[in-house]
């Protein structure tokens, strides 16, 4: 594994300590393979571009013998870089750095004013990955063309000393912009999570970013600035327990999507709006779970653990109450025949206290088997809702959620031949549906080692849901 550490100086005035002042943190770069995997730094300020020649101009290590790979002619035609030509065999020597060939074009070699054969500071088969930085020079005074090269990007250096790092400046502070007297603490400087994003991905515009500590939500707010940037498609996964996701976490990101740039609170920079979807998931907790308990225990049954030892009671309790006495209770299989109006008591506050509120289970589903979504149809007004999409194993896939009350047996056959569900011959490898229905089950028989492997193409929704979200294995 590859493995960098880099300083960042987010806290210019020092944070005391018994004998220093601590001004800096760290952070990693892993990587499971040597090589390079991390983006050049892109530099806006055009102070710090560097212009060179392309041409080696000194040492001994700038002769074309210490490099054979990098003498070429570059072509320009009318002052403008055309092309590179091959690299030259040792039998051809250019006396001088400027031939003209038909067309008007002009090859351009590494040799310099006194006639020594130099090389290019690239090879020719690296070279076409910087043919944007090369541009055509003319010396007015020899009446010749050079190379020269406009470099924009570099290596990110090891120590992170800018103030566009500070995380009073640029976390805090920005913050109570978008969002004044945000209770966050110590937010990170946007630019830190920003440029740390940017090099990890290493240029990609379409990879995902996950931070299983979001806090105030900076590395969204960091992936969403450098899409703005470049058009990019980069996806970020938050994941956050704390009670300021909804004041500060969720408008954070709802407000930078809407202007990059805000001030007291309000948007100065509307005109950048972008258009974004992002999807909020809510998991049960452990005091959603209590809260929808229904114990079922007799007088006799409670009269014998009444009876029992204190020890005996407190075992009971952690090995079978959950288990047994309200097994069924959290998530009952009638709740499966109105799927789009189930609802469970949801804790809404440190207290204890709760509401009911509506759970998705189309959604839950989804992830429950590891479905690769397409597409979805929603027509709940006539009882139903289909997904399509892929399984983990590749089996394409349909998901057909109906209200039982609306969609019974004769309506659900229809909406079969409607929506061309053939069990027998069927573009969709497995068929999941709700409720109890009498569409016939198809099994295929696969060849395997030892005998026949049938599988199910028409499935139940319930068992499935259930066994899933109460599997237990590894936990």
């Amino acid at each position: 594994m590859s493995k960098d550490c880099i300083t960042i100086n987010h806290n210019p005035s020092g944070q005391q300590g018994d004998n220093f002042s601590f001004t800096h943190e760290y952070a990693y770069f892993l990587h499971l393979a040597p090589g390079r995997y991390i983006a050049e730094q892109n530099r806006e300020n055009e102070a710090d571009w560097d212009e060179r020649n392309f041409r080696d101009v000194t040492g001994e290590e700038s002769l074309r013998s210490a490099g054979k790979n990098c003498f070429y002619p570059i072509l320009i035609k009318d002052g403008e870089l055309v092309g590179f030509g091959d690299v030259c065999n040792d039998d051809y020597h250019p006396t001088h750095m400027n031939v003209k060939l038909d067309n008007n074009l002009i090859a351009i070699y590494p040799v310099d004013p006194k006639g020594i054969e130099r090389k290019w500071r690239f090879a020719r088969n690296t070279v076409e990955s910087i043919k944007h930085e090369l541009r055509a020079h003319r010396l007015e005074k020899r009446d010749v063309w050079d190379i020269k090269r406009l470099k924009k990007t570099f290596n990110y250096k090891s120590n992170w000393v800018d103030t566009r790092y500070s995380a009073n400046n640029h976390g805090t502070q920005l913050l109570n912009h978008i969002i004044p007297a945000a209770p966050a603490s110590y937010p990170k400087s946007l630019y830190t999570v920003r440029d740390c994003v940017h090099a990890a991905l290493n240029g990609s515009t379409k990879s995902a970013v996950l931070d299983y500590f979001a806090g105030s939500g900076t590395t969204g707010h960091a992936v969403i600035k450098l899409n703005r940037e470049d058009n990019g498609q980069r996806k970020y996964v938050l994941v956050e327990q704390g009670e300021y996701f909804d004041t500060v976490l969720k408008p954070r990101i709802q407000k930078v999507i809407y202007s990059a740039d805000w001030k007291e609170g309000k948007a100065t920079a509307p005109h950048t709006g972008i258009s974004h979807a992002f999807k909020v998931l809510k998991i049960e907790s452990y005091e959603d779970t209590l809260n929808n308990l229904q114990l079922r225990r007799t007088i006799a049954q409670q009269s014998l653990l009444d009876d029992l030892p204190t020890d005996a009671q407190e075992d009971y309790l952690l090995r079978y109450l959950l288990d047994i006495e309200s097994r069924g209770s959290l998530l009952s299989v009638e709740q499966f025949n109105q799927p789009f109006d189930c609802k469970l008591k949801v804790t809404v506050d440190s207290a204890g206290a709760y509401e009911e509120r509506a759970i998705d289970l189309v959604e839950t589903f989804n992830y429950l088997i590891g479905l690769r979504v397409k597409h979805i149809d929603t027509q709940r007004d006539k009882g139903f809702v289909t997904v399509t999409g892929w399984l983990p194993t590749g089996e394409k896939t349909l998901v057909l959620w109906r209200d039982v009350s609306q969609v019974d047996y004769e309506t659900l056959n229809r909406l079969c031949d409607r929506l061309a569900i053939n069990p027998a011959d069927s573009e969709f490898a497995v068929v999941y549906i709700n409720g109890d229905h009498n569409i016939p089950a198809v099994f295929t028989s696969l060849e395997t080692e030892g005998g026949i492997e049938k599988k199910l193409k028409i499935r139940q929704i319930e068992p499935e849901f259930l066994s899933r979200m109460f599997a237990v294995e590894g936990v």
